[in-house]
């Protein structure tokens, strides 16, 4: 008993540094980042805030898959998606809310979110598990209704607002905004009833392999699930905090934004990929562990819950603020979007992967990161 105590207290010291920081920002952060024009001071803060809230997302990411291995798929991994994609949803409301020249961060962040998943994570998780296990399998039905899903809100919020001609800009009218509010919440809705309640077994494995390996505890690694209300209270102690940092890490990212003239899409890109990363981690290992369709189910769902719950909280603040919020896409990053979508129905258009599609997917990722610092 004593034992166990001392190796859950173990387990759980970063909670305390997470603690700590977020304290010490409440009571001297506004002094902390009042000046920033000393580079090295700029690269301490910025290096200190992203280390503490990656560190605290990796916890989240832990105790949301001891929930998975408790409570099983689609659960688990849902339980991981929100988790994650709302730790996006504040960081992006905390930087709308900290900085006003910058309308364009939701909309670089979404479609950072798309390049790093459906072809950064999607890419590097099909050649690792194609390297190791040749072909993998998973559920088509599973990831149609991923796809069925995500290519109309993508194509509805980040393409639609260049098309409209009630704005002179990529903006909506607050009539759109409240018309694409309902919609990406009712399309969202509608699958989270099909994924948990009508045809759940779309999202498992159709040679049920994902079920044999939760049975197995050895299949679990490094986990040592304990109850569902004690992961659940960590997971929000985590969470907590990450949430009260997001509004202080703002201040670095905009700064540098703003006043360095770094790429705007710059600070999308360092959202995305700082909220994602615990995800990546995720579909990895399960790539790894041949268990594909938890890798479908991350990469997907979290693309799919970033627009259905992004737009809506942007768009609500936007009209509730009277800030400006940017929708539509630019230039080359339309057809980054569209050959992305069309790529991304294309792999997941036949029931096993394979090394090849990895190595496409990447390739469309690298040309991503070339466009965002050369554009």
């Amino acid at each position: 008993m004593i034992h166990d105590s001392i190796k859950t207290l173990r387990a759980e010291a970063p909670l305390a540094l997470v603690i700590a920081t977020t304290l010490a920002f409440l009571v001297f952060g506004k002094g902390w980042l009042s000046d920033l024009s000393n580079p090295l001071w700029l690269a301490l803060m910025f290096a200190w805030l992203f280390s503490v809230i990656l560190w605290a997302a990796l916890k989240v990411v832990h105790h949301a898959d001891c929930l998975a291995i408790r409570l099983g798929e689609p659960y688990g991994t849902l339980i991981l998606t929100l988790s994650v994609i709302s730790i996006e949803v504040l960081m992006i409301a905390a930087l709308m809310l900290n900085g006003s020249n910058n309308p364009t961060l939701a909309r670089d962040t979404m479609f950072a979110v798309v390049m790093i998943v459906l072809n950064g994570m999607v890419g590097l998780t099909l050649l690792i598990g194609a390297l190791r296990h040749h072909e993998q399998y998973f559920n088509l039905q599973g990831a149609n209704a991923y796809l069925s899903v995500i290519i109309p809100l993508a194509m509805l919020t980040m393409l639609l607002p260049d098309l409209t001609v009630s704005t002179s800009t990529p903006t909506l009218t607050g009539f759109q905004s409240a018309f694409l509010i309902v919609i990406c919440v009712a399309l969202y809705g509608t699958f989270l009833a099909i994924q948990t309640q009508r045809h759940r077994d779309y999202f498992t494995d159709d040679k049920a392999k994902t079920e044999k390996l939760d049975a197995d505890p050895a299949s679990h690694g490094a986990l040592t699930p304990r109850s569902v209300p004690f992961h659940s209270v960590f997971l929000l102690a985590y969470l907590i905090p990450v949430v009260l940092l997001a509004k202080k890490l703002a201040v670095p990212i905009d700064y540098g934004i703003e006043e360095l003239a770094l790429p705007a899409a710059l600070g999308g890109f360092i959202v995305a990929a700082l909220v994602l990363t615990p995800e990546a981690v995720g579909a990895i290992r399960a790539a790894l562990a041949n268990r594909l369709q938890r890798a479908v189910n991350i990469f997907l769902g979290s693309v799919m819950a970033t627009i259905g719950l992004t737009v809506p909280a942007v768009l609500a603040i936007s009209l509730v603020t009277g800030g400006p919020v940017e929708l539509g896409l630019q230039d080359a990053d339309i057809l980054m979007l569209v050959v992305t979508l069309l790529v991304t129905l294309v792999t997941f258009s036949a029931p096993r992967t394979n090394l090849l599609q990895g190595v496409v997917h990447l390739t469309l990722f690298l040309a991503y990161l070339m466009l965002v610092f050369a554009p």
